[in-house]
């Protein structure tokens, strides 16, 4: 294949300002990495290219790589598949038409819910009518400010001192809305909810949740492009912007499962805690009190991974790491029958340094953490339907009933 004409690709999401990306009959391609040749290639193609638009990037063999193609690049792309024997399937034949149909054509509620996705200024609006009115319950938290000057924020729920501390970190990755979506939805549950395991869980634990860490990002999902995953500071080295916020902390940095090359989804960023968001919340955690689990939220796949992701050697406590995960999915699955895989991260899903609950669990000594990937398994990915807020967020909530009784259990908590 001609390397300079799939290039192009990388012009259609070179946006002008105040334009907004469109994706018309824009095709995903999921592809299999089956040897080190074809890892190699494709690695050199995302190298090369200067904004080439790899959604997962290509990391290691035997795992997937995918891909968004633009309809005048289709022959090209699959002569390269053909060259390099590369076995490929269409994810998505027409991404538009998803991210069309993500959020509700009508919304009944005029207030703040659980039926359509929000921008930051929504949730930030919603999270100060929560601080109104629950003011004995909720203390808010502005840690730290983003590269755009945005403010980051946390919340707190406690109604009890002495309490061990429960830490949600959802969005670090900017288009995986929903998870904004379902630590707002927890948060409402645990302040309005009847249901006695969910009034244990508020009354013996606090809980800390960062609705939105990348909050650049995250705004640039709503305002500019939809697929945007990275942070948005440029550096003087590359026209493109942005690192990988999962990639950036202080623990293996620049380690296997993350990339040199600023164009790259998974660039690593030119030093750990390169990012204000990432440092910000670095800084914030050790400012926690008795911080006893820490989760992150993350879409997609249906995973429950946890430390490690630099290494296939295992965690001291792997085991009631493991212990804890399977009871954790079992409970998942109750519900809806949505079928999650547990696991440490290289194992389960791939090998990837400097993510945020290696971190904490290797540096800041928290003694459990979990990454959570929500639905689905490929059908919408990202662009997961609003109609599923609140089924994704009622499992995800059924697990962590499950999740903090067997970690009591193990004497974590």
């Amino acid at each position: 294949m001609n390397f300079l004409t799939l290039a192009i690709l990388s012009l259609c999401f070179l946006l002008t300002s105040g334009e907004k990306a469109r994706f018309e009959n824009y095709r995903v391609y999921s592809i299999k990495i089956q040897n080190e040749q074809q890892l190699e290639v494709l690695q050199y193609l995302e190298n090369s290219q200067n904004g080439l638009f790899y959604i997962e990037s290509p990391i290691s063999v035997f795992k997937s790589a995918e891909i968004i193609v633009a309809p005048h690049r289709f022959a090209d792309i699959t002569e390269f598949f053909e060259r390099y024997q590369l076995e490929n399937e269409i994810r998505v034949d027409n991404l538009q038409k998803l991210i069309d149909n993500e959020q509700p054509k009508f919304t009944p509620r005029a207030t703040f819910g659980w039926e359509k996705y929000y921008d930051l200024e929504n949730i930030y609006s919603w999270l100060d009518q929560l601080l109104e009115q629950y003011p004995n319950e909720l203390t808010n938290y502005n840690f730290g400010t983003s590269y755009e000057n945005r403010t980051i924020r946390a919340v707190k729920l406690s109604r009890k001192k002495g309490n061990p501390t429960i830490f949600i970190e959802s969005t670090i990755h900017a288009r995986e809305w929903i998870t904004a979506a379902t630590a707002t939805y927890i948060l409402n549950e645990f302040l309005s909810s009847s249901d006695p395991q969910i009034k244990e869980l508020v009354e013996n634990y606090d809980w800390v949740f960062v609705p939105v860490l990348n909050v650049d990002g995250y705004a640039y999902t709503h305002s500019t492009n939809r697929m945007w995953r990275k942070t948005r500071q440029p550096y003087s080295s590359s026209s493109c912007i942005g690192s990988d916020p999962n990639r950036n902390f202080d623990f293996h940095h620049g380690d296997v499962g993350s990339s040199t090359n600023p164009c790259s989804e998974t660039y690593a960023g030119p030093k750990p805690f390169s990012e204000p968001e990432t440092f910000a919340i670095s800084e914030f955690i050790k400012t926690v009190d008795n911080l006893k689990l820490y989760m992150s939220f993350h879409s997609y796949s249906q995973l429950l991974l946890f430390p490690f992701g630099h290494t296939y050697d295992h965690a001291p406590n792997h085991k009631d790491m493991f212990q804890i995960g399977t009871k954790t999915i079992e409970a998942i699955s109750k519900r809806y029958g949505t079928d999650y895989v547990t696991g440490n991260i290289a194992e389960a899903i791939y090998l990837a340094s400097g993510s945020s609950i290696d971190w904490a669990y290797g540096v800041a000594n928290v003694p459990i953490s979990f990454t959570f990937e929500f639905r689905d398994k490929g059908q919408h990915g990202f662009i997961l339907p609003a109609d599923q807020i609140i089924p994704n967020s009622l499992e995800v909530l059924d697990g962590l009933k499950a999740l903090v009784k067997e970690a009591k259990l193990l004497k974590y908590l």
